[in-house]
């Protein structure tokens, strides 16, 4: 059975930092993409980050210079550093897995930015 498991969210005012946590089990080795979506209240879903088994990063604009996505191949877990959080990044984060032909998701970790 496939679970990613996410942790990390939280409360924080702006101006401060928080780091999203996603361990992946069950999957199997090969090239991947992981990364991070979020929603926030009244807004499309967004993709936030991306990173490649191979170490390649992608980030939305909105989010760069301030969020860093790594992972762990072995470990099969991703991050996202979230630093100088606004209260526009008040959102539900989804951690997710590719692996072609499939796609796995974390239920979600709520990630609320006070002003």
């Amino acid at each position: 059975q496939v679970q990613l498991v996410e942790s990390g969210g939280g409360l924080v005012q702006a101006g401060g930092s928080l780091t999203l946590s996603c361990a992946a089990s069950g999957t199997r080795f090969g090239v991947n993409v992981m990364g991070w979506y979020r929603q926030a209240p009244g807004k499309q879903r967004e993709l936030v980050a991306t990173v490649t088994s191979a170490g390649n990063t992608n980030y939305a604009d909105s989010v760069k210079g301030r969020f860093t996505i790594s992972r762990d191949n072995a470990k099969h877990t991703v991050w996202l550093q979230m630093n100088i959080l606004k209260s526009d990044d008040t959102a539900v984060c989804y951690c997710y897995e590719q692996i072609v032909p499939n796609i796995y998701w974390g239920k979600g970790s709520q990630v609320t930015v006070s002003s």
